[in-house]
């Protein structure tokens, strides 16, 4: 998302929206009446959701699973929303439809009522965030009350680089341990944008290109194959619904 929204912004900010065209409305969550002739002000990312600043309010759009923002794109037989601007057109486009577009004078109550971002929370606060949690360290990460943004792919990438199991008890690991998952956070997120995100079903960015951090993951979708730290077989395990790689002898406890 912070790819798609570093791409997007020096290509909206500062146009004007002339019309909507809803193609179909399952992902269109509020009515967008007075939409069009907003300026965009700024475009920014909340969380896992793409903000647009307008001049009379806030335009948000959660992408899903298979959601796309795709600036002067062709339509495709997915596309489901074509905003007009002045001298370009932004297109959503969503295979399955699971995405969310609202529009209202500021952030809905769901996303205002989430946790510090990961690139910008500090190590004390994270730190006392963490330690107030109970349960598994995975879910905490992945709970976005507790941290907006982080998503499945980079909880098992920062867990391998912190050296910490998937199941240890947030609310026990030692300050020393924190610090050592939230370098490692910052250092993955970091890298992860670096080489704008991580493709492995249909993330693309704003230009329809895929990412390339995939190539460099260390535990996410490498089950059964050797730990490049180690050697030892990378493991997968479901905590809360959620698939987990992890490498049994690097992250030990």
């Amino acid at each position: 998302m912070e790819t798609i929204v570093r791409d997007l912004a020096p290509l909206l900010a500062g146009r004007t929206i002339v019309s909507v065209e809803v193609v179909a409305g399952l992902v269109v969550k509020t009515p967008l009446d007075g939409l069009a002739g907003n300026r965009i002000d700024a475009v920014r990312r909340h969380g896992k959701t793409v903000v647009l600043d307008c001049s009379r309010g806030v335009l948000t759009v959660h992408l899903g699973m298979t959601g796309k923002l795709l600036v002067d794109a062709a339509r495709s037989p997915y596309c489901r929303v074509v905003f007009a601007l002045d001298g370009a057109a932004l297109l959503y486009d969503d295979i399955r439809q699971f995405g969310r577009v609202h529009w209202g004078e500021a952030l809905p109550a769901h996303l205002a009522q989430l946790g510090p971002d990961p690139l910008e929370i500090g190590l004390a606060e994270f730190v006392e965030r963490l330690r107030a949690r109970r349960g598994a360290i995975k879910p905490v990460l992945l709970d976005q009350k507790f941290l907006r943004g982080l998503g499945n792919i980079y909880a098992d990438e920062c867990l391998f680089r912190g050296a910490i199991h998937p199941r240890a008890a947030a609310s026990a690991l030692s300050r020393t341990r924190i610090a050592g998952l939230y370098g490692a956070m910052r250092e993955t997120l970091a890298q992860a944008i670096a080489h704008r995100g991580s493709s492995i079903s249909d993330y693309v960015d704003a230009s329809g290109r895929q990412g390339s951090f995939q190539l460099l993951h260390q535990v996410y979708g490498k089950e059964g194959k050797a730990c490049q730290a180690c050697g030892t077989a990378i493991r997968r395990i479901v905590i809360a619904q959620r698939g987990t790689h992890y490498c049994p002898r690097c992250q030990r406890g």
